[in-house]
């Protein structure tokens, strides 16, 4: 799969208005992310490898410079020597005429060289601005399945209280709490009678003391009544 299907790809998982038709966007965000982490890392390790081709290139073209320059001195102070009668003057000149060819020699290497590390450096400034899209891209998409794991999570959940919701019969229910407590009601009155019935039948003796603390109450009426007489409030 190419880099730009697996773009397209992520892509369409973003757009919030299609993600019914994906049979799961979150899976596929998850696996477009690897893929580009894996393209992130090929990427810097030819980053890498280009960019020390690159500085060996370049490292290289600056010591043909200093070579050529070298030549030049060399072929100088051979001048300088012969003039000043330390060698002869003839051979001074072929010398001096070697160190200048291998010193063009070297400033051609050098020039050389240094396109070549130009391309090189072109080439790995290209490369880090790739592998600087792919770090920004992989971030903006991790931030995205964040955004879209908890829309997904809250969608779930929304949609299972609605279904339970959509589940509920409210006939249903009163009707089956009227029946529980038509229920309950004729368990209490049950539960009444159960007790009326278990309850002794009077004794005679249970009668005579029943009439006894009727008289008694008598007598305490007779009195409250000859107390209202004596404070004259009959």
């Amino acid at each position: 799969m190419s880099f730009f299907s697996r773009i397209f790809k992520i892509g369409q998982s973003e757009i919030h208005s299609t993600l019914d038709k994906f049979e799961d966007p979150i899976k596929l965000t998850e696996q477009g992310i690897r893929d580009l982490k894996k393209d992130l890392q090929d990427a810097m390790t030819s980053l890498a490898e280009v960019k020390a081709i690159s500085i060996r290139t370049r490292r290289d073209a600056d010591n043909k410079k200093k070579l050529a320059a070298d030549y030049e001195r060399k072929a100088m102070i051979l001048l300088q020597q012969a003039q000043g009668g330390a060698l002869d003057m003839a051979d001074a000149e072929r010398l001096a005429a070697e160190a200048l060819s291998k010193k063009e020699q070297q400033a051609n290497d050098a020039l050389r060289v240094s396109t070549e590390a130009d391309r090189h450096e072109k080439m790995a400034n290209q490369l880090q601005a790739n592998v600087n899209k792919i770090k920004s891209t992989i971030s903006t998409y991790e931030n995205d399945l964040i955004t879209l794991k908890a829309r997904a999570k809250t969608a779930s959940s929304t949609k299972k209280i609605n279904q339970q919701l959509a589940k509920i019969d409210s006939s249903g229910t009163i009707a089956m709490l009227e029946k529980m407590k038509a229920k309950v009601e004729e368990d209490e009155s049950l539960a009444i009678a159960y007790a009326d019935i278990a309850t002794p039948d009077k004794t005679i003796d249970d009668e005579i003391n029943s009439a006894l603390k009727a008289g008694k109450t008598s007598t305490v009426s007779t009195d409250l009544l000859e107390l209202k007489k004596k404070m004259g409030i009959l």
